[in-house]
């Protein structure tokens, strides 16, 4: 049985082609072979493994495929942030993603957290069509994806353009490397803008009627001064940027592109919580609009499509892993505010206390620190299960321990604290310390001091002492916490991941339930510029 949601949209069709019936049997033909119908291009960006936001993506496409043309495109960061990528390496994603049919999909920065062979594995089993300008092979001397695709629509062309926030070759450079430790590809983010101006050239050489960009940049500046914003203001030739990589809700902001012509730009949020519609009419009116995800319940039974069928059979595979019970909360872990947004980023949270604690006491190590970043979710009262651990923790760091003096930590916080209050991912959550963070523009650490585990008291640290910090393998080869560890010795690697380890924390050290002490934070880092 059909929603009542697509019979309307029928019975729309129906009356347009009465109307064009009353005009002549050669208006009837011209509806029929497309002439006069609208373009939508259906858009997620920044999914992180929301499988039941593809079965949304789907049912809107169907809801809408006979009264115009429908592309479906994806701005990137989809094999990687949840259950799904987590416990099959990016192949569930990848399936069901298959199952959808994407006109053109650009790369975001967490395609590359398996490393670059097996984002190419992945991307050719969904048989994905990327697009992304900037992704160099230095080997090869080329681009590894085309600088644009192009598709016809009716009587339309439209290009597609694909690029990627360069910062990833800093916050995921363990996947740029060759084993020889020397750079294999590149980002390009001296010449991004000019990159993507080259493929708006090309492709209106070519005959693109309209150009839209499928970016993973975001509206807030990276260090190489790239965002997608100043990508408008330095190109012209672009009908619409659909972006990602910040998790902003914008439904459609106008950025004036270097003809001084004002161009939308739009991002859907994360986790397919709204899908992106942007409309080209037939006079070529370009307009974008934000659904809500929860517009699309799931079809009843019996009528379920390919993609449905496909999301349930993840669902049912991942629960052999995912629903074993370890535990049980009396509170909810968080990682939220009040206001929905995201306090691991910005100051402490309970769920920062308890994976820190967790890496502490499986290591022994002095003290403890994760960026804010790697803590995706938190788990709500009740239950406890495997999976609810894998959604907290979806990237399933490798766990090391490093050496640092006293000096060195008391630099890297404070670099890490610098964006407070604007949330960061490389904001720390910490165990075994506790600090000070000042409330004026440069935010000083002070009143750094150590947990003695002998006598339980915070005592001053010492700047010339070397201490052992937990922590995991993402701010030692990657660019967590800003990179400030890739230099410091590393004591040890583990052979379990920071996902392991809470789980053995909750089960063996604190036997099933989380103390009361969790409930709330414990002082930890003493924010002024925030109010708890």
């Amino acid at each position: 049985m059909r929603t009542v949601r697509i019979d309307i949209l029928r019975l729309l069709v129906a009356f347009l082609v009465i109307v064009c019936g009353a005009c002549g049997g050669d208006a009837i033909q011209a509806f029929r072979q497309g002439a006069g119908k609208p373009l939508v291009i259906l858009y997620d960006n920044d999914v992180h493994c929301a499988t039941e936001g593809y079965v949304a993506l789907s049912r809107l496409r169907e809801a809408i495929s006979d009264t115009a043309w429908v592309a479906v495109t994806s701005s990137g960061d989809f094999l990687q942030g949840g259950v799904a990528g987590a416990v099959s390496r990016g192949q569930y994603i990848a399936d069901i993603m298959s199952a959808v049919g994407y006109d053109a999909v650009t790369l975001g920065n967490h395609e590359f957290d398996y490393g670059i062979p097996r984002m190419k594995q992945l991307i050719r089993s969904a048989a994905l069509p990327v697009t992304c300008v900037n992704l160099h092979d230095i080997e090869g001397d080329s681009t590894v994806y085309a600088p644009y695709i192009m598709k016809k629509y009716g009587d339309k062309h439209i290009a597609f353009v694909g690029v990627v926030t360069p910062s990833t070759l800093y916050s995921e450079a363990y996947a740029f490397y060759s084993d020889g430790d020397s750079l294999r590809y590149d980002l390009c983010d001296r010449n991004v803008y000019e990159k993507v101006q080259q493929a708006v050239d090309a492709a209106r050489k070519e005959g693109a009627d309209y150009v839209v960009v499928l970016s993973h940049l975001g509206e807030e500046a990276t260090p190489q001064n790239v965002d997608s914003h100043g990508l408008v203001a330095a190109t012209t030739g672009i009908d619409a940027v659909l972006d990602g990589h910040t998790h902003s809700v914008v439904e459609c902001c106008k950025v004036r592109n270097g003809e001084g012509k004002m161009i939308p730009v739009t991002q859907t949020g994360t986790k397919c919580a709204n899908i992106g519609k942007l409309h080209i009419s037939v006079e070529g009116k370009v307009t974008a609009h934000l659904i809500p995800s929860t517009a699309f319940p799931p079809a009843d039974e019996g009528v379920r499509d390919k993609v449905q069928q496909v999301v349930d059979s993840v669902k049912t595979m991942m629960s052999a892993v995912t629903e074993r019970r370890i535990g049980y909360t009396p509170f909810p872990v968080e990682i939220l505010d009040s206001m929905g947004r995201q306090r691991v980023r910005y100051a402490e949270t309970n769920a920062g206390d308890i994976v820190t604690d967790a890496l502490r006491a499986y290591t022994g190590a002095d003290m403890a620190i994760v960026n804010g970043g790697d803590i995706r979710s938190g788990i709500v009262t009740g239950e406890i299960t495997v999976g609810d651990v894998i959604e907290m923790l979806p990237y399933s760091n490798p766990v090391a321990v490093v050496e640092v003096t006293g000096k060195e930590l008391q630099e890297l916080l404070s670099v890490c604290c610098q964006e407070v209050p604007k949330a960061s991912g490389d904001f720390p959550q910490v165990s075994g310390m506790r600090f000070s963070l000042g409330d004026g523009l440069k935010k000083e650490v002070s009143d750094l001091s150590v947990l003695d585990t002998l006598s339980g008291d915070y005592v001053p640290i010492d700047i010339t002492k070397r201490y052992t910090l937990a922590t995991i393998e993402y701010a030692i080869t990657g660019g967590g916490l800003h990179g400030r560890l890739r230099n410091v010795p590393c004591m040890k690697d583990y052979d379990v991941t920071d996902t392991d380890v809470v789980i053995w924390f909750l089960e063996e050290v604190l036997h099933g339930t989380l103390p009361l002490r969790y409930a709330t934070v414990q002082g930890r880092i003493n924010n002024k510029s925030v109010i708890y």
